[in-house]
């Protein structure tokens, strides 16, 4: 005999809710449907452009057609200026950076989450920034990103430090490393990063974006992990096909690496169906862009 929807739901809930407490059970597998899922977007201009193509949109309709109870906010991080939050998009970093000292600059780069969630945690914030203790008393499920010029990578410089603000790989690789660690003190957490956003051909030089190429996979091939509570969106392969510059038709202009509302609205379904794989178990088995 057939059971009623409801019942059958309720059932899966209870299951899921069982084997919380069961020995092996991946932290993962950990975070369903049943009780409702906190989920935030931490961005700056970019993320926006994605969130504004429908990311919520998306996670709505699929609460509406799978039961679920997922809620999805979005914040700017670090929110840098205050009462100034439209500043930091509409002026170039090093102007607001430079008008705007007393407040954390205008970046969200690898060497940024790492002074804000690793250099700093617990009662310790660097200019009032919530840190990662902060974030994960509030949300089930955080995903970040870095701005474009993340790709803006460098040679590297013989010294490599985790506490260097320099773009290069080594840096970026030391920082991502001490990030892992940090995100694994919250099992219960989980974490979804986007590889880095791509420039444009005339807003690069080859050998950096090859690098920037050669970070993503290494951040998808070695860095991820499977089986922890640590996630990868491969943004940029949405941008470029694989290749080292975001595509035409796909940025705001030739100079701009802005995504363009038209690939945003590509994107943000994209985005949306990542996360709730990864929400429910399928993280390390589907796909990494979310088609």
């Amino acid at each position: 005999m057939a059971f009623p929807r409801n019942l059958r739901i309720a059932a899966i809930g209870l299951v899921a809710g069982l084997c919380v407490s069961c020995p092996g059970t991946r932290p993962k597998e950990t975070t369903m449907a049943h009780p409702p899922v906190r989920i935030v977007l931490l961005h700056h201009s970019t993320g926006e452009e994605i969130w504004k193509g429908g990311v919520a949109a998306f996670v709505e309709a699929w609460n509406a057609e799978h039961g679920t109870a997922y809620s999805i906010t979005e914040q700017n991080y670090p929110l840098a200026k205050g009462n100034h939050p439209r500043l930091g998009r509409l002026l170039p970093s090093r102007v607001f950076n430079l008008f705007f000292r007393d407040h954390y600059p205008w970046e969200n780069y690898p060497y940024d989450y790492w002074n804000l969630w690793v250099a700093h945690r617990g009662a310790a914030r660097d200019r009032s920034e919530a840190n990662l203790d902060d974030l994960a008393g509030a949300y089930d499920v955080i995903v970040f990103k870095h701005c474009f010029p993340v790709s803006s990578i460098r040679e590297d410089d013989g010294a490599p430090s985790a506490s260097s603000r320099k773009k290069t790989l080594a840096n970026y690789k030391l920082q991502y490393e001490a990030l892992k660690a940090r995100m694994r003190e919250y099992p219960g957490k989980t974490f979804i990063v986007w590889t880095g956003a791509a420039l444009t051909e005339a807003a690069t030089r080859p050998e950096d974006a090859e690098r920037a190429r050669q970070f993503a996979a290494w951040v998808k091939d070695t860095w991820d992990e499977k089986g922890d509570n640590i996630f990868v969106w491969d943004f940029r392969d949405l941008e470029t096909d694989g290749g080292l510059y975001l595509k035409p038709g796909r940025s705001v202009t030739a100079g701009d690496s802005h995504p363009s509302a038209e690939f945003a609205r590509r994107a943000a379904p994209l985005l949306g169906k990542r996360i709730v794989d990864v929400i429910e178990g399928r993280g390390d088995d589907s796909s990494l862009t979310g088609l």
